[in-house]
């Protein structure tokens, strides 16, 4: 047998160096690759971060100027007519719209209204109507985005009061009832007309809300409350087992006919000052683990 020869042997050695060489290499090679993808991975995530924390703190700071300025706002205005030495009633109305319109889902706004309105019903030609014009435009636009952002949560009907028809009937009249269901509960609404106030363009409402069972036994709550242009649903509103609520808003008046709606929602999306009761939040909470 011929022995392998030196140029044979000489070879396989370079070839296993070279190997051995070129898997140092690759590792070499994979070790950085992975060092600087973990590395740029790294620093992304950590300029996203900063990122967030950056816009978080602006948010914060925007937040807080805002805050300020509504503070200063409302300090400002609600002394206004807490100033006994002002009958400046032009000044009134228009501190009155600034309040509705920034402050309207926080603040129960009715007896400013009311108070005000008075005073506008004591003025003669046509400055009455101008103010009287004023405060029901901003009163009817507040309560229409209310009514828009709970109408999408919850359920919203519609009703026309015969006034004239009203008037001939000293026992009031009852109005169409209607069916309406929300998380799941239905509810039925039936309304009876009581009277009217002219002068300050309010009805007066019998409202029964039935919650029929599995059986078709119905649980009613009966409420009476007057009705005008300046009880907005967030606030004023009528509240119902388990955490819900229900509302007339009064749309428009006129000397034939009154418009309302009747709007019916989770109480969620109530007022800041409507807090729910706790056994409400401790039922939810349980029906929720339930599910």
């Amino acid at each position: 047998m011929e022995s392998p020869t030196v140029e044979g042997k000489a070879s396989k050695i370079n070839i296993v160096d070279v190997l051995k060489a070129s898997g140092g290499l690759l590792t070499a090679v994979t070790i950085a690759f992975v060092g600087y993808y973990t590395n740029n991975s790294l620093e992304k995530m950590k300029a996203s971060e900063t990122r967030a924390q950056l816009y978080a703190e602006l948010m914060s700071k925007r937040e807080e100027s805002e805050s300020a300025l509504r503070k200063d706002m409302f300090v400002s205005i609600i002394g206004s007519f807490l100033d006994h030495s002002s009958d400046d009633l032009d000044k009134k109305v228009l501190n009155l719209e600034l309040l509705a319109y920034n402050f309207h889902e926080a603040l129960n706004l009715k007896p400013l209204f009311i108070h005000v309105a008075k005073q506008v019903n004591a003025v003669k030609g046509e400055r009455r109507q101008d103010y009287q014009q004023r405060l029901e435009r901003v009163a009817h636009e507040v309560t229409r985005k209310q009514v828009t952002v709970l109408g999408s949560a919850g359920a919203v009907f519609d009703r026309v009061i015969d006034l004239e028809a009203l008037r001939a009937n000293p026992y009031g009249m009852p109005l169409e009832e209607e069916t309406l269901e929300v998380e799941g509960i239905k509810r039925i609404f039936r309304i009876y007309v009581l009277k009217e106030d002219p002068e300050m363009h309010e009805i007066q409402v019998r409202l029964t809300v039935a919650t029929p069972d599995a059986e078709g036994h119905e649980k009613t709550e009966v409420t009476e409350f007057w009705v005008s242009a300046f009880d907005f649903p967030m606030i004023d509103n009528v509240r119902l087992l388990p955490d819900q609520r229900c509302t007339i808003v009064l749309n428009r008046y006129d000397q034939k006919s009154a418009y309302i709606s009747v709007v019916y929602y989770p109480g969620g999306y109530a007022s800041l000052k409507e807090r729910p009761y706790f056994h409400e939040v401790v039922n939810k909470l349980i029906n929720d683990g339930k599910k």
